[in-house]
Formats: C-alpha cells, sequence, structure tokens
C-alpha cells in the first residue's frame, strides 16, 4: 500500500488534514520508480485560503507498508500452494474469483465431472465440456490455466472479456446453464442440492385470522450492509417485520383494508450458502460505494435466539451452523477495480489468496479483518505536532462470502479423482497437455533444427485455381520437414525419398527466392556441389550460425544463398527453409535422373485459363532455350492443354499482383530473353478471341479475370495474404461474395451473393429479399458477424444506421463475408419507432407470455392499459379483487420483463 498526505496549517502550528491520495503498488526490482502522477495543481498548493503553505514550507507525508522482499516474477503457485490460478483475459478477474471459488466445491467439481459429454464435442461450443476441461487443468496443471474456451462457450468476444460484468449474474447465470444441462443425467438437481434455499414471504392481518403466504427458492441472499455493522444485523434486517398500516392497509379478500404485518422468514438453508453484501448502491444521480465496516465470522449460526430467522414450518432437527469457505474481495471503486478470492478449499485454518495467475497462503487475519472495509487509523508520527491518528478509508472489502454447513462438510468437501473424469475428457485433456510438452521442447530445441518445406508439381496441380491464383503455391500447405541444421543435405534427400518414393538420384531441388515485386519464385538449382558440402557450408548448416572465422570458397555465391534462404521466425526463433522439388519422368511414366540444366535454359510454369468457365489451372512446366521464342513451343503448350495443334493462343507474363495485377503480353515473335523472362516465370495462355464466334464473357482474358479476382472476396487464402487492419481497408474497395444465413438457422440456410461494397443497406436488402422472392424488401433485417465467437452479433443493424456494406462486415477491424437475416412482420423503419416488450403474465391456471409493442414515448400507463385491453379480453380469465394487474403479494400478478 502506498499512501500520500498533505497538510494544511491551523492555529499554533497544528495541523489539519487537508488532502489525501492513496493507492496499492507492490514495490520490486523491475517496479522500483512509481509514484503518483497527479496529486494537486500547483495554483491549489501556493493559494494561501488553503494554508498548504506557511513560512515558505509544507509538509508532506508518505506512508509505505514495507513487507518482506519476494520476487514477485519468480513465485511457482503449484510448488508453494499446490494450487494454480486463471490467466486474466483484459478484465475477467471478477470471473476468476468465482470460479476458484465453485472449482474449491469438490463436490460441485465432481458432478461437473459426471456431466454428460462426448468426444466430438468441442469446449468452445459447450459450457459443460468447457468447464470439464477448466477445472481438470486447474487440477492436475503445474501452470496458470486460460479460460479463453469457457469465455468462447459463453458466446462472450474479446470485447466482452475487456468488460466487467456482474459477479452475481454471472453466478447465477452460469448456474442456470448447468442446472438446465444436468436435467435428464445422473447429476440431475446437483444445483439445487448445492445452492439452493427457500423462505417464506407473509403478510398477516393483526386485527382478522387472515394470512397469505408465498413461498419462494433463492441461490443467494442479498445482504444490507449500509447500517448493519455484521451478517446478523444483516439477517436481522431481512427478516424485519413491516407493519402495513395507515393509507399502506393491506387489501384482504373478504376483509376489505387492514392492518397487517408482512417480513420474510426462512423455511430451509441450503448446504452452501452464497451471501452478497450490497456494497453498490445505484441511483439516478450518481453511483456510489459503501465502504462501511462490516463484519463477518469464521463461524456463522443461523439458529441463534431460539430460531429467530426460520419459519413455523422449518425443520428444526437441521443445524443451521456454517463456516466460511469462501471470501471474494473487490478492490477499487464504484467504476472499476480489482477482484479476487481469500479461499480455504478444505476448511482448515490456512487460507489461500487467488489473484488470477498468482496464488499464496494467507492467514486467516488477511481474509477476514483486512476485508471488513471501513477505515483504518495509522498513528501520527512528526514530533511537535498533533498526534492525533490519522484514517484511511481500506482500499479492499468483501463483497461475496461463502459457507458451508457443518452437518454437510463430509459430503460437500469430498474427494475427487480421475475415476470421477470421463474417460474420453481424460485421453482428450492428456493429448493436450502432450501437445502442449512436445511443444515447449521444440520451441527449447527450435535452435538446432529448420522447417524444410518441399513443394511439388502436384501441389501447384491441387492449389491454382482453387486455393490461389497469383504465384504457384502456398507453402504452409506442402509437406514440411523438421531436420536438424548439421543434417549432411544428402542424408535430407533420403528422407525425401522415403516420403516421396524418388530416388535420391532422380531428385533435384530449386531454391525459392522473394523478388523485389514480392513473389516468390523457384530461382535457382542446387548444384551439386552444394549437396555434397559437409561443415559449416552445407546447405542446411548454412540457414543456421555460421562460425565468424569460417570462409566460403565462394563468398559472392554463399552469401547471396544466405540472404534469400534464411527466414527466421520470430515467434520460435526458428529458420525455414523452402525448396522446390523437380522430378522428370520417363517414357515409363518412372522417375528418371533430370538432366544437366544449361545456362542458357530457363524453367518457366504454365496456367491456362478458360474465359466460358472463369476457371485458372496449372498444366505444368518447361525448360526453354533464352534464344528461342514462345512461338517455338505453341504446340507443345496446345497439346499440355488438350487442344487442337494449330489452336491460336495468346500468352500473358505473370508479373506481379500487389498493390495492382501486373499482367502482360507476351511476344510471341520475340525471344524469351527479349521478353525478360528468367528462371520461375509465369506464363499464362489461353485461346485467343475470336470476332466471328459472337461470344462474350464477363472476362475475357487473364488480365481482366485476375482484376476480377483479386476485386473479390473469394476465399480465405486470398483474406490471408493481409494483416486483418490491412484487409478491412482493401475490402472498402473490393467487390465482394457475402454469405448469407437465416438468423434462427444460421447452420442450416445460406446462401451466397456478389454485392459492391458501396451498396447501402436499402440496396442489400433489396437484393435479399430478391432472392428470397418477398415483395417488401423493408421487412428485411440483417444483423453483422461476431468474427470471435463466429455466431450473429447480439444487436441488429439499425436501419439506414450504417454507409455502405464494407461497414456491415467489419468488426474490430476483423473482415468477415456473413451477414445475417430475419423476415419480419412489420417493416423494420416503423419497428424502430416502436418499444418491445415481453410480458409475462402469470396466473393460477397458467402461465403466458406476449409480445406488445408501443412507441417509444409511452408511459408505463400506457403498458398497463395495453395489457388490459389484451389480458381482460381473455375468456374465462379470473382476476384477484383488489389485486389489479400489478397488485402486491396476490396470487396473480404481472411482470416486466
Amino acid at each position: 500500500m502506498f499512501g500520500a498526505l498533505l497538510f494544511s496549517f491551523i492555529e499554533n502550528n497544528n495541523l489539519e488534514l487537508f488532502d489525501i491520495a492513496e493507492t496499492q503498488h507492490q514495490f520490486n526490482a523491475r517496479e522500483s520508480d512509481w509514484g503518483f502522477t497527479n496529486f494537486m495543481p500547483l495554483s491549489e498548493l501556493y493559494d494561501p485560503s488553503r494554508g498548504y503553505v506557511v513560512d515558505d514550507r509544507c509538509i508532506l507525508e508518505a506512508d509505505v507498508n514495507v513487507r518482506k522482499d519476494l520476487d514477485y516474477w519468480a513465485h511457482d503457485s503449484k510448488k508453494e500452494t499446490g494450487c494454480v490460478g486463471l490467466k486474466n483475459q483484459g478484465a475477467t478477474c471478477y470471473m476468476n474469483s468465482l470460479l476458484q471459488t465453485l472449482y474449491h466445491i469438490p463436490y460441485f467439481r465432481k458432478a461437473v465431472y459426471h456431466m454428460p459429454t462426448t468426444e466430438n464435442d468441442m469446449p468452445s461450443g459447450s459450457i459443460p465440456l468447457a468447464l470439464q476441461s477448466l477445472f481438470y487443468k486447474l487440477q492436475y496443471n503445474d501452470s496458470s490455466v486460460s479460460t479463453k474456451e469457457l469465455t468462447k462457450s459463453f458466446g462472450w468476444d474479446t470485447y466482452d472479456s475487456f468488460m466487467q460484468h456482474d459477479v452475481q449474474e454471472l453466478n447465477r447465470v452460469l448456474c442456470e446453464k448447468l442446472e438446465d444441462k444436468m436435467k435428464g443425467t445422473v447429476v440431475e438437481g446437483t444445483i439445487q442440492q448445492l445452492f439452493e434455499g427457500h423462505h417464506m414471504n407473509y403478510i398477516e392481518c393483526i386485527t382478522v385470522d387472515y394470512k397469505s403466504t408465498r413461498k419462494e427458492s433463492f441461490y443467494d441472499l442479498q445482504l444490507d450492509v449500509k447500517g448493519c455493522k455484521d451478517v446478523y444485523a444483516s439477517f436481522d434486517k431481512y427478516v424485519e417485520v413491516e407493519r402495513l398500516e395507515g393509507d399502506n392497509k393491506y387489501h384482504a379478500e373478504q376483509y376489505g383494508l387492514q392492518e397487517a404485518k408482512k417480513g420474510v422468514l426462512f423455511i430451509d438453508f441450503p448446504p452452501v450458502l452464497q451471501l452478497q453484501l450490497k456494497r453498490f448502491e445505484y441511483d439516478f444521480v450518481r453511483d456510489t460505494m459503501i465502504n462501511d465496516r462490516y463484519e463477518f465470522p469464521l463461524q456463522l449460526d443461523l439458529d441463534r435466539d431460539n430460531g429467530k430467522y426460520l419459519s413455523p414450518e422449518a425443520d428444526r432437527s437441521i443445524r443451521n451452523l456454517y463456516t466460511l469457505h469462501s471470501v471474494l474481495v473487490h478492490s477499487g471503486g464504484v467504476h472499476g477495480g480489482h477482484y479476487y478470492a481469500y479461499i480455504r478449499p478444505t476448511l482448515s485454518n490456512q487460507w489461500f489468496k487467488f489473484d488470477d495467475e498468482r496464488v499464496t497462503k494467507e492467514d486467516t487475519n488477511r481474509a477476514l479483518e483486512e476485508q471488513y472495509g471501513g477505515e483504518e487509523e495509522l498513528p501520527h508520527t512528526n514530533p511537535g505536532f498533533n498526534n492525533s491518528p490519522f484514517k484511511f478509508t481500506k482500499y479492499s472489502n468483501a463483497y461475496m462470502l461463502v459457507y458451508v454447513r457443518e452437518s454437510d462438510k463430509d459430503k460437500i468437501i469430498c474427494n475427487v479423482d480421475e475415476k470421477d473424469i470421463a474417460k474420453h475428457l481424460r485421453i482428450r485433456l492428456k493429448k493436450e497437455q502432450e501437445e502442449k510438452e512436445k511443444k515447449k521442447k521444440e520451441k527449447a530445441e527450435a535452435h538446432l533444427y529448420t522447417i524444410v518445406k518441399i513443394a511439388r508439381d502436384v501441389d501447384l496441380h491441387e492449389q491454382i485455381g482453387k486455393d490461389i491464383f497469383f504465384d504457384l503455391v502456398d507453402h504452409d500447405k506442402v509437406r514440411s520437414f523438421r531436420i536438424q541444421k548439421q543434417t549432411p543435405f544428402i542424408i535430407f534427400k533420403e528422407e525425401v525419398a522415403k516420403e516421396f518414393g524418388i530416388p535420391v538420384e532422380c531428385q533435384r531441388f530449386w531454391m525459392w527466392a522473394k523478388r523485389q515485386n514480392h513473389t516468390y519464385r523457384p530461382n535457382r538449382p542446387v548444384t551439386a556441389q552444394e549437396e555434397t558440402q559437409s561443415g559449416p557450408g552445407n546447405l542446411l548448416g548454412k540457414i543456421g550460425e555460421v562460425p565468424p572465422d569460417y570462409h566460403f570458397a565462394d563468398p559472392d555465391l554463399y552469401g547471396l544463398e544466405v540472404g534469400q534462404l534464411r527466414e527466421v521466425s520470430n515467434k520460435a526463433n526458428n529458420a525455414e527453409l523452402r525448396l522446390f522439388l523437380e522430378i522428370e519422368m520417363g517414357q515409363d511414366l518412372r522417375p528418371i535422373p533430370p538432366p544437366e540444366k544449361l545456362k542458357e535454359e530457363l524453367l518457366l510454369f504454365f496456367k491456362l485459363y478458360e474465359p466460358s468457365s472463369q476457371k485458372l489451372r496449372y498444366v505444368g512446366r518447361l525448360f526453354v532455350m533464352g534464344s528461342r521464342k514462345p512461338v517455338d513451343i505453341l504446340m507443345k503448350l496446345n497439346e499440355m492443354a488438350g487442344f487442337a495443334p494449330d489452336e491460336e493462343i495468346d500468352l500473358f507474363e505473370e508479373i506481379k499482383f500487389e498493390p495492382k495485377i501486373m499482367c502482360e503480353h507476351v511476344d510471341k515473335k520475340s525471344t524469351f530473353r527479349e521478353n525478360q523472362l528468367e528462371d520461375g516465370d509465369i506464363i499464362c495462355f489461353q485461346k485467343s478471341p475470336q470476332v466471328s464466334d459472337g461470344q462474350q464473357y464477363s472476362y475475357p482474358d487473364v488480365p481482366s479475370f485476375f482484376d476480377y479476382v483479386q476485386n473479390r472476396q473469394h476465399s480465405s487464402s486470398c483474406r490471408s495474404r493481409f494483416a486483418p487492419r490491412v484487409w478491412a481497408r482493401k475490402l472498402a474497395t473490393f467487390k465482394m461474395v457475402v454469405r448469407f444465413r437465416f438468423l434462427e438457422k444460421p447452420k442450416e440456410d445460406e446462401f451466397s451473393l456478389e454485392l459492391s461494397k458501396l451498396h447501402t443497406y436499402d440496396e442489400v436488402v433489396e437484393r435479399v429479399s430478391q432472392h428470397l422472392g418477398l415483395n417488401d424488401p423493408s421487412k428485411i433485417r440483417l444483423t453483422s458477424h461476431n468474427c470471435y465467437s463466429q455466431q450473429p452479433k447480439p444487436q441488429p443493424i439499425k436501419y439506414r444506421g450504417v454507409d455502405h456494406l464494407s461497414d456491415m462486415l467489419v468488426h474490430y477491424n476483423q473482415a468477415s463475408d456473413i451477414l445475417y437475416y430475419e423476415v419480419l412482420d412489420i417493416p423494420l423503419p416503423e419497428l424502430q419507432c416502436l418499444k418491445t416488450l415481453k410480458i409475462a403474465f402469470h396466473h393460477d391456471a397458467k402461465d403466458e407470455v406476449m409480445i406488445i409493442r408501443l412507441p417509444k414515448l409511452s408511459t408505463v400507463a400506457d403498458v398497463i392499459n395495453d395489457l388490459k385491453s389484451k389480458f381482460l379480453g381473455l375468456q374465462g380469465t379470473q382476476y384477484p379483487k383488489g389485486g389489479g394487474l400489478l397488485s402486491d403479494g396476490g396470487p396473480g400478478h404481472s411482470a416486466l420483463k
């Protein structure tokens, strides 16, 4: 803790505390220079009326609590405490403290393990499996555990993880979800058995014999802090009797208005009692936090004073004596702060503090006394001045307590071991752990290895025209080898022979080079000398560290190769070598040793474009003499394409595709050298357009087709060429293919439309309505796609709320090609002027739910009138006398949701 005080002088040189600032910081070797960035404006400090500066002096006092020097970063939670923490995703400390509390209720953990899940489930789409996975890792991992799978199963995106949610609401929603998933299973009813209690709301007339009661269940209790010194005082207030008299008399059936007593008594308490302390107050002016001192006991006796909290029908044979299990703490102010928990998992005297990733042992005083809130007195030690103590408001206090009933302790704090965990879950998570350890080992040994990626003709055939259109291959989709850097290249070729069935003598490898125009092409073959080179000059060795005193025989050649081949991975500090494997086939279609490449020969790759089908495919490669002309190979190209030998074809060189397409005609009558072609260049060819055939194609030639491909959102491989922000900017200028999914069945129904990025909302819904065969496009409502959760966003797109289609498809700098649609019963512009309310009407006979729409400026009276017009007209509906639609305590009432 770190605090600073500024004093003002009063009469006789006494001091008066005038300004104070306090915060918390753990000073250590890494964070030694730390303090307040702002304390007080200088104009206020020098203001004579404030009394801060007298006789050219002021007094500033700092309070620092010095504790044992501990290395925060070297702390091993598992080793020190036997427990591990949870990683904070941004603002999920409140969730972490709740999850740790639930995990350390072993009966709850065992029930979660016994929930039925299958090996085909994915944790990010299943709350039970995500929670099982999280609990398993908390139990068996040696380091802190991530909660990302769990939050994804909630449907949260990254933005939600950086927003603090209400802890009580999260607890209730999570328990409701689990309770629903447990139905029909061996653990059905576990949530109720652990956390559900019941109380009785009663209204009892004083002068006549009439009493109205209503039994209600609860999973947690909200206790007042303001005006209460401890938990017992809060319970006293909870069951406090309210008198209904004067203008507030109760309308009793058959007796009219009567004076009455109104109150709450408990029928039963649950084995695990969760108490929410009302530390926050909300009103229309401002929100405030209640930092009053509030005590809570280590043992809580709810049978005290002859069971004054219990109703007459309560089972008095059950002893309601509770032991404190967890204290959830909030540190900070009303608008934010930090959350952590003090837990004693076995109810022993040893407490543990669970603060996100860090778990430490703590004493009882830290878990109880220091979390009562209120003020802390610090003695004033300045000699010659007023030595009255100064008070600091405590920066942390308890906001949730968890108690376990003594009589249920052995059942709740039970043993949980591997036999309680489903076999498929154990196998899955052990495999995950093994993969994690394997990656960790590979990362530690990365400097000893290099990744060699081998592209072959078969890869080009499979990818061009499907996964990619520009360049030759996606190297992430070819066969890769993890090879020690010191492995002789000839040994590596033997590995390739085993993998592909290509004899060593039939293999010729080409090095890839990234050109200045950002294309990536095979540049030159690996020479026989390089293949047999040993030591630091070995091809694989050159990618690693080369001794500074080693000199290559040909420094120009080898220096160039290192610069081109060494691509260090920033994440793994690893080198990657990319090679093209040239394989020549004999007449019997068996591999043969490649002939020696002449200096004059060029290796060219060929793609065929068909305007009629708008298809592009790879057809092969050829060695050509640089002094020869393209006209000399036209017959061979026609053979490769399956055309007639005398078919007229046009040739284009694919030069580059970023930032603009460059694809130029190849002069068939000039030499290859004169056309400035070199090893690794790509020639695209097609049938020459004939004016007489009368065919009109959208993209008649290779350059126009490449422009089309670049200007549409064709596939994820196209988007993967750019960083998300770059792609988001490019998206604003491209045409795109958008996938539309029905909002109610997003995984079943889908269709695609090619749209312009400049289309407005009206133009987009017009196209959708045409596809669906609807007459009124204004009844179409669209919802954007959440790229993180892969679900629709919670709120639909407002009518004309965005300018263009591109705005509908961008989510936090992530681009999507998905929109969701729904068909409304009224036009969207009209719907947006109305407020939709869901009304639940509860009656003894049945419950009804109705949707009503009213103008946004409607009052509560308008709602009631609309309800009357609907409900009072229902045939056979009976209403209590005097109760009305919104009567309090009667058997019929309406609730707005």
